[in-house]
């Protein structure tokens, strides 16, 4: 366990080329699986999500390699169809593999998925869409046993845009037979990004990124060389971290339009931002203005996924700023610690009223989950005196050597051991 301590009132200033987006690559990780050829993945982060899902493809009979920046996955020798509770319960991504699984083996065993606590997260949809795939989903225990030997291709209505879900059903419909569609899809880039991977290896997938995706069943997949799209959240949580510390910086191997959400939020927020091909330009306004409200929504609305660090930017913004929360119903646990650092925020069911101060101020604060703990992390940098963070794996889940790269632009932080 470790902890960071974090001297703040320091600027972040420089330049930071973007990680690899987490949220592609894991569901990419778990279609690896679809074909028994080579299949490798570049400029693929090295953070915990990751090395636990490289961990359940080993547990299948995977054999997974680093070459540098690179993954190297060998699934011809895969023969199990069980992720182990142990490994399920570290990451709620262990989930996409329930379609690429039953693909490949026709049969899976998997526990209900784990990760951060930030709401109920039902696996309903899934478990749904894949029965109407042909699928025999037995529960038994917190354990989902599923039986897919003649997987048949379906018209299948989400009853909400769920992006697991979506994920899972692209990855049981490729080798299905016959065509399956989803309606009422979900549009996120990540979506995009399967598509173009399961493509690339020979599948028929067309329409990712509208509400409606058509899969053509196909008997085979082959191997790839792919390149996975950069962080949309990553790259908004440094701009937000930028932007709260009066600082100037450079983002690179971005894509724009993936995050102009957050982009019309910050320039509300009277930031400077301008943009050219990968590039992402940012420099802070001398006192941050309130913005009225941010509602997070499906894609392209306003991820939830930098509603905490948006959160933590409006505490020290001039006036008062609006945050209501659509996604998941139990997303403000870093409310309580900000508070600890002399927020004014009141939360109301799922709206949470911040009138802002002047500064925050250093204290003892624990990270509750990924983003979260990555706003606790800006809050920080920015606020008089020092701050202890503890829990900090969390951050580690989904942030590629985030403390070396916050160091790196100026900030003041130590990691030490508990």
């Amino acid at each position: 366990m470790e902890k960071l301590l974090v001297k703040g009132k320091t600027k972040l200033n420089g330049k930071v080329c973007v990680q690899t987006s987490k949220n592609a690559v894991l569901p990419i990780l778990a279609a690896s699986i679809l074909t028994d050829k080579e299949v490798i993945i570049k400029k693929c982060p090295k953070i915990i999500d990751v090395l636990n899902m490289i961990r359940i493809l080993k547990e299948l009979g995977c054999i997974v390699q680093w070459e540098g920046e690179n993954i190297i996955i060998d699934s011809s020798g895969a023969s199990k169809s069980e992720i182990p509770q142990n490994l399920a319960k570290e990451l709620r991504s262990s989930i996409f593999m329930l379609g690429s699984i039953l693909s490949r083996f026709h049969k899976a065993k998997v526990a209900y998925p784990g990760g951060c606590d930030i709401g109920i997260r039902p696996i309903d949809l899934h478990i749904k869409g894949l029965s109407m795939l042909n699928v025999k989903i037995e529960e038994s225990g917190g354990t989902l046993y599923c039986e897919g030997k003649d997987l048949k291709g379906a018209v299948i209505h989400l009853d909400c845009p769920s992006v697991g879900a979506t994920e899972n059903i692209i990855m049981a419909a490729v080798l299905a037979k016959g065509e399956t569609i989803i309606q009422n899809a979900a549009k996120e880039p990540e979506i995009v990004d399967l598509q173009n991977f399961i493509n690339k290896m020979g599948g028929k997938i067309s329409g990712a990124g509208s509400s409606i995706i058509h899969i053509t069943g196909v008997d085979k997949l082959h191997g790839v060389e792919y390149r996975p799209i950069p962080d949309r959240i990553a790259a908004g949580t440094y701009l937000i971290g930028s932007a709260m510390t009066g600082g100037s910086i450079e983002l690179s191997n971005c894509c724009t339009e993936h995050i102009y959400s957050l982009i019309t939020k910050l320039k509300e927020s009277t930031c400077k931002i301008d943009y050219i091909n990968d590039k992402i330009y940012l420099k802070a306004a001398k006192r941050l203005q309130s913005i009225h409200t941010i509602e997070t929504m499906p894609y392209p609305g306003f991820p939830t996924d930098l509603q905490a660090q948006m959160l933590s930017l409006t505490t020290i913004a001039k006036g008062t700023s609006i945050i209501i929360e659509n996604i998941f119903e139990t997303r403000y646990k870093h409310v309580a610690e900000l508070i600890k650092m002399g927020a004014k925020i009141t939360v109301r069911d799922r709206m949470a009223i911040v009138r802002g101060v002047k500064s925050l101020y250093g204290t003892q604060v624990c990270a509750h989950d990924l983003r979260g703990g990555a706003a606790l992390l800006l809050a920080a940098v920015s606020a008089e005196g020092v701050t202890e963070i503890s829990d900090v794996f969390h951050i580690d889940r989904g942030y590629e050597n985030m403390t070396d790269i916050m160091i790196s632009l100026g900030a003041d932080i130590k990691r030490v051991n508990i």
